[in-house]
């Protein structure tokens, strides 16, 4: 369970703005307003919204399991569509041997705007940029806390999806990157600054420290923030999706 303050001009974006810190949708909290602020008079005696949202748990599948429903209920009823057309075996090889990177990455586009839809979400633009073998596709939508999910979880499934389908069919292998607004930076500033207080935490009592499961590339940055470190060491324990990363001093 996670409590946070936030304030905004008015409630509701008090409420939104804990959401994206929160990384959890508006049905996994709990909201008490504290103060509905008021607007004030040509700018003077304004006055902020105040609430406090807690994180609870909510019975329900894992992210990546409802993402891989949706996406399951997609290819289900695309594969329905063409298995009248469905080309051999020799036919197939030949057409995706022709295939572009442009072309990898447009049904990619297409893919996530389609496991959107499942997901409820109507408005997803996507764009992309390309830098060599990495690819980072960038997504817009009103309801980014949705896409995001509580600590990126369904950032991450949308990302591990992207990533097979980028690869089924471009022609050079694509380390794929799934990024809502600037989350990814704002994540990775958050890792790092929690690495450095465990490794502190770590170092100051002499005791191993295990955090989260997280996702390998999460991992690293971790393991990037404290390899200047001479008084701790990093490991990772476990296996996916459970693997996780140890902290602990050296002696």
């Amino acid at each position: 369970m996670t409590r946070m303050t936030r304030r905004g001009a008015t409630v509701e974006l008090a409420i939104s703005e804990a959401l994206i810190a929160l990384s959890v949708t508006r049905d996994e909290v709990e909201v008490e307003v504290i103060d509905k602020g008021k607007k004030g008079f040509l700018g003077f005696g304004a006055k902020e919204a105040e609430v406090i949202v807690t994180t609870v748990d909510v019975n329900k599948p894992s992210v990546f399991e409802e993402i891989v429903e949706v996406v399951n209920d997609i290819e289900i009823s695309q594969h329905l569509e063409i298995e009248s057309t469905k080309p051999s075996v020799k036919q197939e090889e030949v057409c995706v041997e022709g295939l572009s990177d442009e072309v990898a990455i447009e049904d990619t586009e297409q893919y996530l705007k389609s496991v959107a839809v499942g997901m409820g979400i109507d408005d997803l633009q996507v764009s992309h940029e390309i830098h060599g073998k990495y690819v980072t596709f960038q997504l817009e939508s009103a309801k980014a806390a949705l896409l995001i999910g509580k600590r990126g979880q369904t950032l991450n499934a949308l990302q591990q999806l992207s990533q097979l389908v980028t690869n089924k069919t471009s022609n050079q292998f694509k380390m794929v990157r799934v990024d809502v607004g600037d989350y990814r930076e704002r994540r990775e500033q958050s890792l790092e600054q929690l690495a450095e207080r465990m490794a502190d935490k770590a170092a100051r009592t002499g005791r191993k420290v295990q955090l989260e499961p997280m996702p390998s590339y999460e991992r690293k940055v971790i393991h990037n923030a404290l390899s200047n470190r001479l008084d701790i060491e990093t490991y990772s324990e476990g296996s996916d999706p459970h693997r996780y990363l140890v902290i602990e001093a050296m002696r």
